[in-house]
């Protein structure tokens, strides 16, 4: 018997949609990121990004567990002297709740050429309206 190796040519992609709605920020992003990365198929190859699309709705409305909401803190750096700027959780969820999702879930995904690849497939909206039903989107529930 020999394994199964899956090629590019032979990936079949599928959209699948998470409502973010009440659910921990943590469990959906590592759902999320199984999908893309395609873990979830029996044709799953390391090396080949065989994952499905992504979209996510309601990220304004996703859940902190705990003291997150306030001792969280989310950096970025220009690369100047001084130049550290620092975000609560709560800020990051009222200001910028795309951009607090898709870090999440970009931290899960490989790092590389490949990891990018799948990061395309990720599609994030802040409330319930997406541009995407002409891909008739599966509903993914997080359990």
């Amino acid at each position: 018997m020999t394994t199964y190796m899956q090629k590019k040519e032979e990936v079949t992609r599928k959209w699948y949609i998470i409502d973010a709605k009440d659910n921990n920020l943590g469990r959906l992003a590592s759902k999320a990121a199984t999908v893309l990365r395609g873990k979830h198929k029996v044709t799953y190859t390391p090396h080949i990004d065989g994952g499905d699309n992504v979209i996510i709705i309601n990220a304004s409305k996703v859940n902190l567990t705990g003291d997150k909401l306030e001792k969280k803190m989310y950096y970025n750096h220009s690369g100047y002297p001084g130049g550290l700027r620092k975000r609560s959780a709560k800020v990051m969820r009222e200001k910028y709740p795309i951009e607090m999702l898709e870090r999440a879930i970009k931290g899960m995904l490989p790092k590389g050429r490949l990891g990018r690849q799948m990061y395309k497939k990720l599609f994030v909206y802040a409330n319930e309206e997406h541009p995407h039903m002409a891909q008739k989107p599966e509903t993914l529930n997080i359990d």
